[in-house]
């Protein structure tokens, strides 16, 4: 794999240092993912990752903004956000189905016990950080 430069605010790490043990696991290998499937990706070359109201973030040139949160008053739920303006959650809905547990056109919702559909999440982590690149696409290049 290329290298890839990343940008982390140091409060990102105050966040998942904040966030429950079995919590922070699961964050964390979202995260992971995120980073692993940008350095797949030959156009990203830059990927920033930032707090966007309060949550972690990513951030590519031409990408959609990812966040990704555990709310305390859904302990059992972790999730994955997306800009409800795209086309983002919509398409994964049509591409995948009920691969997914879906929030309307903003996320993609985790049970704490799930076992993740990794190379479905990959997918939609890459339509996500080339999304001005591929939204002419019928299904976002997925």
């Amino acid at each position: 794999m290329r290298k890839l430069e990343r940008i982390t605010n140091p409060k990102v790490e105050e966040v998942f240092a904040n966030y429950p043990d079995v919590v922070r696991e699961k964050m964390q290998f979202l995260r992971e993912l995120v980073i692993e499937t940008a350095e797949e990706i030959k156009e990203v070359s830059k990927l920033e990752e930032t707090l966007k109201w309060g949550e972690p973030s990513f951030v590519t040139k031409n990408g959609s903004t990812l966040r990704m949160d555990w709310k305390e008053k859904t302990p059992e739920y972790y999730a994955m956000y997306f800009q409800c303006s795209s086309r983002l959650v919509d398409t994964f809905r049509l591409v995948f189905d009920h691969t997914f547990q879906y929030e309307g056109t903003r996320a993609l919702v985790f049970h704490i016990n799930q076992k993740l559909p990794i190379e479905e999440l990959k997918s939609c982590i890459k339509a996500t950080l080339t999304y001005h690149s591929v939204k002419h696409l019928e299904t976002l290049g997925i």
